[in-house]
């Protein structure tokens, strides 16, 4: 199946549904975990109220934030920058569910009912709205039956609560018994996948990528900027990275999403540095515009600390990426091609049609 997001320039006014619903969202999604200075970096208010606006004014009306981000002050920032703008209803609003919030409780986390609704109750009340348009699934929990999972959401939907579902960070294997499973039962149906999705990490393209495209998820990859590798501001030293950033900050952090300063990826870098001067763009602009580009992919969530960083992002959509260069990002930043994935590769596909071309679209598809 091929990309519904053509080459051609795009806008951040122009909208797309997400996957197989009627919901309409911009090409680019504001993530909101910057807003606030609890975690060491971030916005404050001042700064974060700034973004919100110059978002809204450009035409984007995606917006994404989680009951965990900054303690909940995300939340309560976005919540309140809608009530003063009274732009609650124009907006998609996005949050998720599943960190503990309370150590020491077990169900305080995870993804039973009891915490779903513990949950989205804090969330509405941050956010200061009776709704959410988009619940994501923050992490699969391993633990609580997928059953239970949509069950209750799919209730909350019927409650009017919720408006649509989406699974982030979870097993391909899981997202596709949900979605099988949805469909057999009459549930809500997920309609979105949110992963994390660069030059710097494309594991998802084996599993995820074709799934969401078979079971109508559209794909919201986050962190398309590597945490801010990819915009270029890094330079390597002989203990890894430094440049003045998140990474920078998180570098001795256990958490696996900031270990990004290794040789595979500085290769990356590179060659995305070349491609942005022969194209006159930022690093940070080619790396946005080659995943916004990617099949399967409807919003990318961007992050910014800063209205500059902002406004860099926000171009990153009125180009193209010639063929050859495309091609260069595409063949340096590819995946290792693993077990079993090394049968479907053309060659071994070949052994199995007798070395006739076939083609898995149907004529009228294109």
């Amino acid at each position: 199946m091929t990309n519904h997001l053509s080459n051609r320039p795009q806008s951040l006014g122009e909208y797309y549904l997400l996957g197989k619903s009627g919901l309409r969202v911009s090409p680019l999604c504001l993530g909101t975990m910057t807003f606030g200075t609890e975690w060491g970096w971030g916005s404050e208010a001042e700064a974060a109220r700034a973004i919100f606006d110059r978002y809204l004014a450009a035409g984007g009306n995606f917006i994404d934030t989680a009951d965990g981000y900054t303690g909940g002050r995300s939340e309560e920032l976005l919540g309140q920058f809608m009530a003063e703008t009274k732009t609650r209803d124009q907006l998609v609003v996005a949050t998720k569910f599943s960190f503990n919030a309370r150590p020491g409780d077990p169900n305080a986390g995870g993804n039973g009912r009891k915490n779903i609704h513990r949950a989205l109750e804090g969330s509405l009340r941050r956010l200061r709205t009776d709704y959410v348009d988009l619940y994501w699934l923050h992490a699969w929990d391993s633990l609580t039956p997928v059953e239970e999972v949509l069950h209750t959401l799919d209730g909350l939907v019927q409650a009017g609560k919720i408006r649509y579902i989406g699974f982030s960070d979870t097993p391909a294997w899981y997202l596709s018994r949900a979605q099988t499973m949805a469909e057999l039962r009459g549930y809500e149906k997920i309609c979105a996948l949110q992963l994390e999705y660069s030059l710097a990490e494309r594991n998802i393209e084996r599993e995820h990528v074709p799934a969401a495209q078979q079971l109508g998820m559209g794909i919201c990859p986050w962190s398309p900027l590597a945490s801010g590798l990819l915009s270029g501001k890094y330079q390597r030293t002989s203990t890894g990275g430094q440049g003045d950033g998140r990474l920078q900050v998180t570098q001795s952090s256990p958490n696996p999403v900031f270990q990004k300063f290794n040789e595979k990826n500085w290769k990356v870098v590179d060659v995305l540095v070349g491609v942005a001067k022969e194209l006159g763009r930022s690093p940070a602009q080619v790396a946005l515009n080659w995943i916004t580009k990617r099949p399967g992919v409807v919003s990318t969530i961007i992050g910014a600390t800063k209205l500059a960083q902002l406004d860099d992002n926000l171009g990153a959509l009125d180009f193209e990426i010639p063929g050859e260069l495309s091609r260069r990002l595409e063949e340096n930043s590819r995946p290792e091609l693993v077990f079993p994935y090394l049968f479907f590769s053309p060659a071994m596909q070949g052994m199995l049609t007798g070395g006739v071309p076939v083609h898995n679209e149907p004529r009228w598809y294109r």
